[in-house]
């Protein structure tokens, strides 16, 4: 079949824009003028772009549909804000839900609560435990109930790779950080095979809603009370369910050692040879969050004390490192704090850059380190979304950071003015997946106006506004960048690569720059195939 795409702007991410582009049988065959791919087409099909812009299917560099189409299909209060709206939401779940012995689910925000925690009574209604995960999966709201069938008490020890928060008498409260989720998440009721394949079937349609044609799944494991999701992603590639482009990043086990690695061989074998999923990337999480005090700095929080949490031996991760990569191993990074980036950075040192190691999140860069990533041949993972003014920022990190530690947030422009490579990516479900919403943040550094926080009083004063980036940089961010993490074939349109395309509703280059955000996706393809289109479109 061939089909022309024409009548609006093609961004192609390889370096400029053209007018049409000519696709035979899911394959780009000619990008350029729309009269010279007209006469070449022969017999074709038309797809009007009404003005619109078409793009290379976008790629999540970091995130977890898995997890995110389970919570979904759980107590998800992830589209309301503040404890009314919060319990508002369990009760009708509860009431909907009268024969599930627990209630679980997350989406709650730590910027809802006052000093970011929630309290354990205010789940009791129901009597049953319940047990909500963070928005950012780094801590867990739990119930009265849910801790004693735990046997948390105020004589329990703190797990060394979490902390269980307490009333002033040494109660547990009812927030459970990091490593100690797992003392009643691990008691949850596990999901099926089925309810996985369910998440990540209704996951997979979310995001093609939102243009996006490929992802790395940030945790394929066990994590946090989760259950391993790589027989989820064998199954779904084997029977052909799996149309994105994916690649699992293989969770590093940190209460375990170099032992492991003979068991990342084995998953990584078990994925050759798929066609849509590939298991070459591990993901070592070397620190926590800052609203927590877990990511990891090098001087001592303000107010609080302390420096964080580094969940993997600095010299012990150096060794693991450089194993994973002699064995061709990507290693995908979780560093937070500037801590954790220079520990990341220094284990890098020595290893291929073409085994394309990144490193996601980077709230914080001491700034003799930012130089190091294009040295290094380590790209940048970005999360823009949360480059903004809002609670969790204004209230729960920067009186806690502090200058000048404070003014090293998300220095997405430092980066680039030193030739860092980017990739980006949404954490989805601890924020929003619609890549176009990152997009406005990177440009703007404001919220975007659909955004639950837009409200916020400082929403709209541009946070850092020396660290914008243009959108042509951003948007090749979630297009090429992200596909070459994830060495697909995708992410370009260039004659040859599979005609994984987007068609947006409106040029987003001709908006104002605060208007990014309006833009909505109208069709997605995947191999020339239409896999999404929007209604009355």
């Amino acid at each position: 079949m061939t089909t022309l795409f024409r009548g609006g702007r093609v961004f192609t991410a390889a370096g400029g824009f053209a007018e049409a582009v000519l696709v035979r049988d899911g394959v780009i065959a000619a990008v350029g003028d729309e009269r010279d791919l007209a006469r070449e087409a022969g017999p074709h099909e038309t797809v009007d772009l009404n003005g619109g812009l078409l793009t290379p299917g976008f790629t999540d560099a970091h995130i977890h549909p898995v997890q995110a189409g389970l919570e979904r299909a759980k107590c998800d209060l992830s589209e309301v804000y503040g404890l009314d709206a919060y319990q508002a939401k369990i009760t009708d779940y509860a009431a909907r839900n009268p024969d599930k012995e627990w209630i679980d689910g997350g989406g709650w925000d730590m910027s809802a609560f006052p000093g970011g925690l929630p309290h354990r009574t205010q789940l009791d209604a129901d009597g049953r435990p319940v047990y909500l995960i963070q928005r950012d999966h780094h801590a867990a709201w739990v119930s009265t109930r849910a801790l004693e069938l735990a046997g948390i008490t105020r004589d329990t020890p703190d797990p060394v790779d979490g902390r269980i928060e307490r009333d002033p008498d040494g109660t547990p409260s009812g927030v459970l950080h990091e490593g100690a989720m797992d003392l009643v998440g691990l008691l949850t009721p596990r999901p099926t095979a089925a309810d996985q394949d369910a998440a990540l079937d209704d996951a997979q349609r979310h995001l093609f809603s939102l243009g996006i044609t490929g992802w790395q799944d940030a945790i394929v494991g066990s994590y946090a009370g989760s259950d391993d999701q790589l027989p989820t992603y064998l199954s779904a590639a084997r029977s052909g369910r799996l149309r994105a482009r994916v690649v699992g990043a293989l969770w590093w086990d940190r209460t375990r050692g170099a032992d492991q690695i003979a068991d990342l061989v084995e998953r990584r074998a078990s994925a050759e040879g798929l066609d849509r999923f590939a298991a070459t990337s591990v993901k070592i999480m070397q620190d926590g969050i800052t609203e927590n005090f877990t990511a990891a700095t090098l001087e001592p929080y303000c107010l609080c004390g302390g420096t964080g949490l580094s969940y993997v031996d600095p010299a012990k991760l150096k060794e693991y490192v450089a194993e994973l990569d002699r064995l061709g191993f990507q290693v995908h990074f979780h560093a937070i704090g500037e801590r954790a980036v220079r520990e990341a950075l220094d284990s890098c040192e020595g290893t291929d850059p073409a085994n394309r190691h990144h490193i996601a999140h980077l709230q914080i860069i001491e700034p003799s380190d930012v130089p190091r990533f294009a040295r290094l041949g380590v790209t940048a993972n970005l999360q823009p979304l949360w480059a903004t003014h809002h609670a969790q920022m204004d209230e729960l990190t920067l009186p806690y950071l502090g200058e000048p530690r404070s003014s090293w947030q998300y220095p997405f422009a430092d980066l680039l003015a030193h030739g860092t490579r980017f990739c980006a990516g949404s954490d989805w479900p601890v924020s929003d997946a619609d890549p176009l919403q990152g997009m406005h943040v990177a440009v703007n550094r404001t919220e975007p106006g659909g955004s639950v926080h837009a409200g916020y009083p400082t929403a709209q004063t541009p946070f850092l506004p020396g660290q914008r980036l243009d959108l042509a940089t951003a948007l090749t961010a979630y297009t090429a960048g992200s596909a070459w993490i994830n060495r697909s074939p995708a992410g370009v349109i260039e004659p040859g690569r599979p005609a994984d395309l987007v068609v947006l509703d409106r040029d987003p280059f001709a908006l104002p720059a605060g208007e990014i955000w309006t833009t909505r996706v109208t069709l997605t393809f995947v191999d020339g195939e239409p896999v999404y289109q929007r209604a009355g479109a």
